[in-house]
């Protein structure tokens, strides 16, 4: 929130609260971004009426733009043909159209397909807790080289991560590298004190609770 800006309050609505308006062609359109206010990527709602009718209409992004496109089929099935390739996408599914160049078109196969859409350009940056729910899983599946890699991009990609620097300190420790879980451990709760009371019982940890660095890192005064 850009500051002098007032807060905005968050809101929840069903898909079927937002007006439904005819087209573009043969589609109802959810116009899900003007509806909610959403600043940070395009989204919206497009649903055909009967089997056979567009449900994405043919097209492709402009350039200009460089807008990433997801699609994500709501309800009913749709068959999509991206660029050259048919894609059968029954509800739950997710197709993602990465380049702006390329065409794309879905097709609704049963009455009452909707199919909601995210779009814009390429600028999110992912948060550390990607990476931290990835490595905490390859680690507990035993893949403890993989959970390290994932971590050092990690810290590549926020080297200013606390959540990163404490998941190394469970990595290290669960693999009884004392030392290295210590000072990563401390490095985190110098960038989050907070960080320390959850240290005191986490099970990850187990193995540096009775060394006297980490009970002085941990001590809540």
């Amino acid at each position: 929130m850009k500051e002098g800006e007032a807060k905005r309050p968050p809101r929840a609505l069903r898909l079927d609260e937002i007006d439904a308006l005819p087209g573009p062609d043969t589609l109802t359109w959810r116009p899900v971004r003007l509806t909610l206010g959403i600043r940070a990527f395009g989204t919206n709602a497009y649903t055909a009426d009967e089997p056979g009718l567009d449900v994405v209409e043919p097209h492709t992004e402009d350039p200009k733009l460089a807008h990433e496109e997801l699609y994500f089929v709501h309800s009913g099935r749709a068959t999509f043909t991206i660029d050259d390739e048919e894609i059968d996408a029954p509800a739950g599914t997710y197709v993602f159209v990465p380049d702006p160049a390329s065409h794309r078109h879905a097709v609704a196969a049963e009455a009452g397909t909707t199919v909601l859409t995210f779009g814009g350009p390429p600028t999110f940056q992912p948060s550390a807790w990607e990476w931290t729910f990835q490595s905490a899983a390859a680690r507990n599946a035993g893949d403890r080289d993989r959970a390290k890699e994932i971590l050092d991009e990690a810290l590549e990609a926020h080297p200013d991560s606390a959540a990163v620097r404490y998941e190394l300190a469970c990595h290290y420790a669960t693999g009884g590298e004392v030392d290295a879980a210590i000072e990563r451990l401390r490095e985190a709760i110098e960038m989050r004190p907070g960080v320390a009371k959850y240290a005191v019982n986490d099970e990850d940890l187990v193995a540096l609770r009775e060394d006297p660095r980490f009970q002085a890192l941990t001590r809540v005064d």
